[in-house]
């Protein structure tokens, strides 16, 4: 972390603040559990603080110390503005561009607020006040924690925090088999620990906890809407919104279906899409050297990580297929490793 700048926020911080936190739509583990650490941990420094997202995240995450003061912007939109245009901070975690927050960019952008990132997503647009950009990081659960080491007041790190941050960690590097190879992620993990959370049951809460219709669209997307291209090293799952609604999709219950076909042996692109009502979701993970940030950026107005990334396609099911289909010959090269 860059001492610069965690100094000029160390001092913004010195009085108390009104304060918004906030992430990307539809968050998951690191959105949720990052925003919910720097909740109880600012709150601790007396600032006035509120958690603010875009719309609902999955149900595996409620029972984190904190879920229950998120405002959802989607069923409270009045509320939530009124907390940005008021906010004299506004702290944005786990995105790197303010069109992430979808329907929340407006007011973020016109706040007069200072923005302040915290982030390790690959090239975070400059529309920030301060960043804390650290793209080599696990998760920006793990970016925050070493952003409250800092403060040098460890008797404000506590074991709700520590839950928050963990399940952060844990559900960005898929339970520790990625994104993870670093000494300075498992000294971390271990300082969590030493905070009295359980480790096991965290886990199960958060993996253990499948509806019967969720386990059935698992089922059904692996064994009906697999497809496998050898040739190309590529795998994908296409889902429709009839389908969804065939398996009473709720939020959450599609995360970690990409990586099924990812673990295929021989596959190193792997892709699932998703019908939304305007457009074409794309989940891309990857296995080496080949950039499905590179992918996202270019032909799907996404990005993310290298191995690990998202995007959207503003054509039908059928011809973002037709899409990937006539681009899997142009990579097939890089691909084959």
């Amino acid at each position: 972390m860059d001492s610069a700048v965690f100094e000029s926020i160390r001092q913004l911080l010195i009085t108390p603040k009104r304060i918004v936190i906030t992430s990307h739509v539809n968050p998951d583990g690191d959105a949720v559990g990052s925003s919910l650490g720097l909740y109880w941990f600012l709150s601790g420094l007396g600032h006035q603080v509120q958690v603010i997202i875009p719309n609902s995240f999955p149900s595996f995450l409620s029972w984190l110390p904190g879920c229950d003061r998120i405002v959802h912007h989607k069923g409270k939109s009045q509320e939530s503005l009124q907390f940005i245009e008021s906010a004299e901070v506004i702290f944005c975690l786990d995105f790197n561009a303010l069109n992430r927050l979808d329907t929340l960019e407006e007011s973020v952008r016109n706040s007069n607020g200072t923005r302040v990132l915290i982030d390790h997503h690959a090239q975070p647009v400059q529309e920030f006040d301060h960043l804390i950009s650290i793209v080599e990081t696990s998760s920006t659960s793990e970016i925050v924690f070493d952003f409250m080491d800092a403060f040098n007041v460890p008797h404000l790190i506590d074991k709700k925090i520590a839950e928050c941050l963990f399940v952060g960690i844990m559900t960005d590097t898929g339970s520790f088999s990625f994104g993870c190879n670093y000494v300075n992620t498992f000294n971390i993990v271990a300082r969590l620990i030493s905070l009295g959370i359980d480790v096991e049951h965290i886990h199960r809460l958060v993996y253990d906890t499948y509806t019967e219709s969720r386990m059935r669209l698992l089922g059904y997307s692996l064994s009906e809407k697999l497809k496998v291209l050898g040739n190309y090293h590529t795998a994908y799952i296409s889902l429709t919104k009839k389908e969804l609604r065939q398996f009473r999709h709720q939020i959450g219950d599609t995360e970690g279906i990409v990586n099924y076909a990812l673990s295929i042996k021989g596959i190193n692109l792997a892709i699932l899409l998703i019908e939304r009502e305007k457009y074409i979701r794309l989940s891309l993970r990857s296995k080496g050297k080949f950039s499905v940030n590179d992918l996202a950026r270019q032909y799907f107005n996404g990005g993310g990580h290298k191995n690990a990334a998202g995007g959207n396609s503003y054509a039908n099911m059928e011809q973002t297929l037709e899409k990937i289909h006539g681009l899997l010959p142009l990579l097939k090269d890089q691909l084959n490793y």
